[in-house]
Order: C-alpha cells, then structure tokens, then sequence
C-alpha cells in the first residue's frame, strides 16, 4: 500500500497517516538477507579450551587453590590458560564455584609442660606499658620460672624485637647456669618469639621452645598472671613519663616481687626461696610457730596441730586430663 501512493502523498505525510515510522519504510526497501546476525566475538573460548582449563582446575595439583592461587602458580610457570576472572566464571557455569580451600586447617597440638624443680621449663612474654603522651608505648620483656614464679630476666625497651629477646634469654641462661638440655623456654606466637634468629639462639644454647596455640590465651598462664600483679600493683602509674621512669619502677618491682611478695601459687612463700631451695627453712619455722601456738590454746584448733602449706612438687602448664574409665556392667 505504501509503495503505490508514495509518489502522490509522499513518504512523511504517509507514514504519518498510516502512524507508522519513516525507518520502516525504508527498512522494506533493502533486500532482506537469510543471515543469522548472532556473531560470536573473537575472544570466546572454545569448547575444548574450557574444558581444558575446567580439567586443570579440578586436577590433584589445583583442586584446594582458589583460581587466583592456580592462575599466579601457572603463570610463573610461564603457562597462560585464561583470566583469573574467567577461571571464575568458567567454575560457576559448572556450579563449581565454592570456597576452595587453599590448604588443609593445620592442627596445633596443646602444649603440655611439666615442672618439677626450678629452671626446667621458663616462660617468657612482652607487654606494653603506657609512654608520656596517648598512643606511646614501653616495651616490657619478662622471663619467669614456671616452678618457683621466680624472675629470672627483664628489659624495659622502646619497641618489640628478636634481638633484645636473644639478648635477654642469653644473659638469663648465663646467670642461672642453665645446663644445655636441660630448660624449656614458653612462649606465645608473636613476631619476636617465632623469628628465625630467637630461634637459632635457643639451638645453640640446648634450650626446647614451646608455644601456645594461636588464638589461645590462657596457654601462657605464668606470664600472663606476673603481668597482672604488675599492672594491679597499687603503686602501678596510669603512664610513665620516660624509657627510664618505667625501668626504675620495673627495678623496684621485680626486687619486691622476687624477695618479698607472697605467691599464693607456692604456699604464700617468695619467689626467690623456692627458687634457690630456702623455703624449708621459712616452713619448718612456720610449723613450730603453729605448734606453740598450738600449745597454748589448743581449744582453739579443732582439727589438731595445724599443717603449714607445702610448695607443689608439680607445675603444669595444660594439665593432661585424665581419661575417664566408663564402667559397664555386664548381666
């Protein structure tokens, strides 16, 4: 219809009429071609080249990577198969895009330390002390013995380091004459404690290092509990106004802690007499201190002769626990 009154009316004033678009119109006029115009672009993978690379990703090798750990571990092997993206994609187009584990969840064994006498298991931990001014910090580094609470080490520094740490373990080692196989040293799993030199120290010393668990806090009970006694000390400061100010107090701390503090974990005696074996002496005096006290008023004892308390022959860190024996009984 359009094609026999266009040359009267026009093509405009016809399309306007019949309210159809001028781009149609001439549209008609080309010879319509039986093509498909699905064009596939250059950059698409073929069948055989996604299957490839769905292969590789799945194999033995590739399987556990994420795609960006597969395509870095091909590509420095100088083998390029697609885009990390495209990795991607390819496994969800499978339904194969899921968390892929990178490695195994690695298994950290509890740490189970036994004491029986002094210098046979250390443990040893830095906390921050408060500088003058807001985000300045001291670095306190502190080595005790797990039997006797006592001691041994410490340094006040300005920052966190495996050096000082093998200057500190060395100096305390000479001073208590540790005898190379004989100590193991605790520790939890920062920077300084893991770092390959503080380790080298302790090889060539004959000293066993032991850490805790990450992510675990009470594996290093010993360290944590001295830090807390500082830090609750009445004459503690809310910030120490020098590098200097905090030793001096540090000085006269572990002097009280050592020789006059009564630890309730040894039978209220002090660090350095269970130590350097002294405390028999203070027991066998608190014993005949009881007993007079004993005899003079015996009413008041209604148990009889009171017992002092005696140092634990035992310290643990993580106790073993014992297996519970399930009887079962048999009709």
């Amino acid at each position: 219809m359009i094609t026999s009154y266009h040359t009267s009316l026009g093509v405009r004033a016809l399309c306007d009429a019949l309210s159809e678009p001028r781009s149609s119109w001439y549209r008609s006029l080309k010879p319509r071609l039986n093509v498909s115009r699905t064009v596939q672009s250059p950059r698409r993978l073929t069948d055989m080249e996604e299957h490839h690379i769905l292969d590789t990703l799945n194999s033995e090798r590739f399987r556990d990577m994420a795609p960006g750990e597969a395509y870095a571990t091909l590509l420095d092997e100088g083998v390029y198969l697609c885009s990390e993206r495209t990795m991607y994609r390819i496994l969800s187009r499978h339904s194969q895009n899921v968390i892929r584990r990178q490695s195994a969840p690695l298994f950290h064994a509890r740490p189970e330390l036994l004491a029986t006498r002094p210098n046979e298991v250390w443990s040893w931990d830095i906390t921050k002390l408060k500088g003058p001014v807001k985000w300045t910090y001291y670095y306190l580094y502190k080595v005790i013995d797990v039997f006797s609470r006592y001691v041994v080490g410490w340094m006040v520094a300005y920052r966190e380091s495996a050096d000082l740490a093998r200057e500190l373990i060395a100096d305390a080692c000479r001073k208590q004459e540790i005898v190379p196989g004989t100590l193991t040293i605790h520790a939890d799993n920062g920077s300084p404690m893991k770092a390959i030199s503080f380790a080298q120290l302790l090889t060539d010393l004959g000293v066993t290092r032991s850490h805790s668990r990450p992510s675990v806090s009470n594996d290093n009970p010993f360290s944590e509990a001295a830090f807390k006694t500082l830090k609750y000390h009445p004459d503690y400061p809310e910030r120490f106004d020098s590098l200097e100010d905090a030793r001096s107090f540090c000085r006269e701390f572990f002097f009280w802690y050592n020789t006059e503090h009564h630890h309730s974990g040894i039978a209220m005696l002090t660090p350095e007499s269970v130590h350097y074996n002294n405390h028999k002496k203070v027991l066998f005096a608190r014993s005949q201190t009881l007993a007079i006290a004993f005899q003079l008023h015996p009413e008041r004892f209604v148990k009889g002769v009171p017992k002092v308390k005696s140092v634990p022959t035992t310290v643990w860190i993580n106790k073993p626990k014992l297996n519970e024996q399930v009887f079962t009984k048999v009709s």
